[in-house]
C-alpha cells in the first residue's frame, strides 16, 4: 500500500477521493466537536478540530456512498461512527482499564474480546488479544447501521464494523503499531481491499 496523506479540504473531498483505492482514517490531537451529534461540550473536550472533521465526514460518506474501503483508527473510529449518526462518550470515567496508557503505545494495555460472527474475526481469527490504548472518548450511540465488533473488559466499544459494505471498519486501539500478528493481518487485509478496488 502506499500511503498518500491529504491536506484537509472539505471543498476538496470529492477530487481526493477519486485519486486513492481506499480511505483511512487516523486519530488525532482533538476532538470532534460534541455539537455535531447534538451534546454540550464537556469540560475534558478543549481541542476541535472543525475543518479536519468536516473533511473526515465527507470522506467517509464518500466511502459509504462508493463502497471504497475505509479503516477508522482511535478517532478514526469515532468519526466513522458520528458520520452513521452516532455519538460519543465524551470522557471515559475511571474504570478498571487506562484507555489512555502511560506506556509508549507499542506496549499492551489492555484485551479486547471480538464478535464472533464479525467481519474482524474474520480477518483476525482471535476471539481475545491484547492492545495498546490511547484515548479519552468512545462511541457511545453507535451509528446506523454499524454493529460492534470489538468490547473491552469494562465494557467500552473497541471496533464497529458495516455488514452490508465491502470494507467499513472502524478500531479503537493503534493497529498501526504492528505489535500483535492481529495488528498485522487486520491491515494486511485493508490494503488488499484497496489494492483490488480498481
Amino acid at each position: 500500500g502506499l500511503p498518500l496523506m491529504l491536506p484537509s479540504k472539505p471543498n476538496l473531498a470529492d477530487y481526493y477521493f477519486n485519486l486513492i483505492d481506499g480511505v483511512l482514517i487516523t486519530g488525532g490531537d482533538f476532538d470532534i466537536d460534541p455539537k455535531i451529534y447534538g451534546e454540550k461540550k464537556h469540560k475534558s473536550v478543549v481541542h476541535i478540530d472543525k475543518q479536519r472533521t468536516n473533511f473526515e465526514i465527507k470522506m467517509a460518506k464518500l466511502a459509504l456512498k462508493k463502497n471504497k474501503p475505509i479503516l477508522g483508527i482511535c478517532g478514526g473510529q469515532q468519526l466513522l461512527n458520528i458520520a452513521l449518526n452516532g455519538s460519543l462518550i465524551q470522557h471515559i470515567d475511571k474504570t478498571n482499564i487506562k484507555h489512555e496508557q502511560s506506556q509508549p503505545r507499542n506496549k499492551f494495555s489492555h484485551k479486547v474480546q471480538i464478535n464472533l460472527k464479525s467481519k474482524l474475526y474474520k480477518i483476525v481469527k482471535k476471539k481475545e488479544f491484547r492492545v495498546n490504548s490511547a484515548h479519552h472518548q468512545a462511541i457511545k450511540k453507535v451509528g446506523k447501521n454499524l454493529s460492534v465488533n470489538a468490547i473491552s473488559e469494562d465494557g467500552i466499544i473497541e471496533g464497529v464494523e458495516l455488514n452490508n459494505h465491502k470494507f467499513f471498519l472502524g478500531i479503537q486501539w493503534h493497529p498501526e503499531f504492528l505489535i500483535t500478528p492481529e495488528d498485522n493481518l487486520l491491515m494486511k487485509d485493508f490494503v488488499n481491499n484497496a489494492s483490488h478496488n480498481k
